[in-house]
C-alpha cells in the first residue's frame, strides 16, 4: 500500500489554512487541499499493515488503502472511482467528517495517522476540477416510485442509489433549498453550499426530482428559521402515490436548558442562530440574531457549539465564551487503551483557533436580565466522580452574556412527522427500525439517518441512506444489485 517504507520516510502533512485574520472577514472556505505531490507523499505513508482497520473505522467502509496507493502512483481517476464505490459524497465527508478512519489507522498506534481525510479531499476536488464526476442515469426504468422525506445526506444518498437502478425518486424538503442540515446546519466556511448544488444537478440528471417548501405530515409547524414550507402533504397522499417512502429527516429537536431566565430575549437554540446565518449568506433573508459587539456565551462543547463560535467571530462579537458540563478531556489519548476506537481527547477546532474562551465542568444555574433581555448568567463549577456530578461549594460565578446560544445536542427528529406516519418509536423518540431492512412498523415506510439512529455524523447518514436504498430496492424488486 503506497510506498512500503513511506511511513518511516515521510511525516504527516496537514492541510494548510488561510490566516485567521483573513478568514474571519467572510464565510468562504479557508482550508486548502493538498497539491498533487503533497497528496502523493501522504499516500505513500499508508503502510502495508495487513489488516486495514481504517476501513472498519470508517462508517461507509471506504477502501482507503486502495485509493491511497492509487494516488501515490498518480492514478487519480481510478482513485476517484474507488472512493465513489463506497461514498456518494466525498466532497462533504472530505470537509466535515471528524475522520474516525484516522483514529483506527494502524500507524496511529505509535505515530501520526495517515492523513486519510486530506487525501480524500484532494481526490474529489481533483475529480470535480477535471470533470470526472458525471451523471450515471439508469439504462432502463423499473416503473416503481419512491418518495424520500428529507434532503440531507441520508436522503440524498438513498435517492442517488435508487435512481441509478431505475426507480423514479422524488425528494421532499420543507425548506426552500435542498440539503437539510447539510445546507442549513453547517456554516459555509466549513462547507461551501455550491457543492450541494453541484451534486443536486448530478442527481437531477440521473432522474431524481426535488420538491422544496413541502412539509410531509398533518399539521405543519409554524414558519420558523427551520421551516419554509408553503404546502403540506399528508402521509396518506404520499403512500397512495408512491410504492415506498423513506423518512430521512435530521434530528432537529434541540436539548433545552430549563433554568430560571430561560425565557429572556437573547437566549436561543444554536440552530436559531446558525440556520438564518446560512440563509443570510445565501441571500435568502437577513439573520435576525446578531453577535456584533456582544458578549456571547455558547453552552455546549461539541461541533454545533464550535460552529456558533466561528459564526460569532465573523459577526464581530466582543467576547466569546464556550462552556461544557463535562470535565476537560486529556490533551492526548491513551492509544494502547483505546485504539482503534474513537478516543476521548481535547479537540481544538478552527473556530476555536479564531478566538474563544473555553471552560469545562460548568453548570449554568440561571440567566439574569433586565427589561426582558439577558445580561449575564450565573454558573457553578462541578466535579465528576464515578460518573456522577456534584457542585463545588463556593464556586459560583457570573458571566456577562448579551447573547446565549444553547448547543447541547439534539434529542430527536421532528415528532409531528413521526406521529403523522404513526410509526413505532424507540425510547429516545426516534423511529424504531433495524439496520438489516430499515423498515418501520408501517407498511411501505422505511427510515434512515438521524430519524432512526439519532443525532450523528454526515458519514453515518450516507451509510444508512445507501443501506436503506438497498433494502427498498429488495422490497420493490425481490432482489438488489446495490451494495450495502
Amino acid at each position: 500500500m503506497g510506498k512500503p517504507t513511506g511511513f518511516m520516510e515521510f511525516k504527516r502533512l496537514s492541510e494548510a489554512s488561510l490566516p485567521v485574520a483573513d478568514r474571519r472577514q467572510n464565510y468562504h472556505e479557508f482550508v486548502l487541499h493538498l497539491n498533487d505531490e503533497q497528496a502523493r507523499t501522504q499516500g505513500a505513508r499508508c503502510m502495508d499493515c495487513g489488516i486495514p482497520f481504517c476501513t472498519t473505522g470508517c462508517p461507509v467502509n471506504n477502501i482507503i488503502p486502495d485509493w491511497n496507493d492509487l494516488v501515490y502512483r498518480g492514478n487519480w481517476r481510478e482513485a476517484l472511482d474507488v472512493l465513489h464505490s463506497t461514498n456518494n459524497f466525498p466532497e462533504f465527508t472530505g470537509r466535515v467528517c471528524p475522520a474516525p478512519c484516522e483514529a483506527a489507522c494502524t500507524l496511529n498506534i505509535n505515530n501520526d495517522a495517515v492523513g486519510i481525510k486530506s487525501i480524500e479531499h484532494a481526490i474529489i476536488d481533483k475529480g470535480g476540477e477535471n470533470g470526472w464526476v458525471v451523471p450515471q442515469p439508469p439504462e432502463k426504468k423499473t416503473g416503481k416510485k419512491v418518495a424520500i422525506v428529507g434532503s440531507g445526506p441520508a436522503g440524498l444518498a438513498a435517492a442517488q442509489q435508487l435512481a441509478r437502478v431505475g426507480h423514479s425518486v422524488t425528494v421532499f424538503e420543507k425548506n426552500s433549498r435542498i440539503g437539510g442540515l447539510l445546507r442549513y446546519g453547517i456554516p459555509d466556511f466549513k462547507l461551501d453550499k455550491r457543492l450541494i448544488d453541484w451534486r443536486m444537478a448530478q442527481l437531477q440528471a440521473e432522474g431524481v426530482e426535488f420538491q422544496t417548501s413541502v412539509f410531509i405530515g398533518k399539521d405543519a409547524p409554524a414558519k420558523s428559521t427551520a421551516n419554509d414550507a408553503k404546502k403540506t402533504v399528508s402521509p396518506a397522499e404520499l403512500l397512495k402515490k408512491f410504492n415506498a417512502v423513506i423518512l430521512s429527516g435530521g434530528a432537529e429537536t434541540a436539548r433545552d436548558l430549563p433554568v430560571p431566565g430561560r425565557e429572556l430575549n437573547g437566549v436561543h437554540y444554536a440552530l436559531e442562530f446558525l440556520i438564518p446565518q446560512n440563509k443570510d449568506v445565501a441571500g435568502d433573508a437577513r439573520n435576525p440574531i446578531s453577535a456584533a459587539g456582544k458578549h456571547v456565551v455558547v453552552i455546549g462543547g461539541g461541533d454545533t457549539g464550535s460552529d456558533c463560535v466561528g459564526t460569532s467571530n465573523r459577526h464581530g462579537a466582543l467576547s466569546i465564551t464556550q462552556l461544557e458540563v463535562m470535565p476537560r478531556p486529556p490533551e492526548n489519548e491513551n492509544k494502547s487503551l483505546v485504539w482503534p476506537n474513537w478516543p476521548l481527547k481535547l479537540r481544538t477546532s478552527s473556530s476555536h483557533e479564531e478566538g474563544a474562551n473555553r471552560d469545562w465542568a460548568i453548570v449554568t444555574k440561571e440567566f439574569i436580565g433586565n427589561n426582558g433581555k439577558v445580561e449575564k448568567l450565573r454558573a457553578v463549577r462541578v466535579e465528576w466522580k464515578d460518573g456522577k456530578m456534584s457542585e463545588i461549594a463556593g464556586s459560583e460565578f457570573e458571566l456577562k452574556a448579551d447573547l446565549v446560544l444553547l448547543a447541547m445536542g439534539f434529542v430527536s427528529p421532528e415528532q409531528k412527522v413521526l406521529d403523522a406516519f404513526g410509526v413505532e418509536k424507540d425510547a429516545r423518540g426516534n423511529i424504531k427500525a433495524d439496520t438489516e431492512n430499515y423498515r418501520t412498523s408501517r407498511d411501505k415506510v422505511f427510515v434512515a439517518g438521524d430519524m432512526r439512529r439519532g443525532q450523528s455524523l454526515v458519514v453515518w447518514a450516507i451509510r444508512e441512506g445507501r443501506q436503506c436504498a438497498r433494502a427498498v430496492d429488495e422490497f420493490l424488486m425481490g432482489s438488489s444489485v446495490l451494495p450495502r
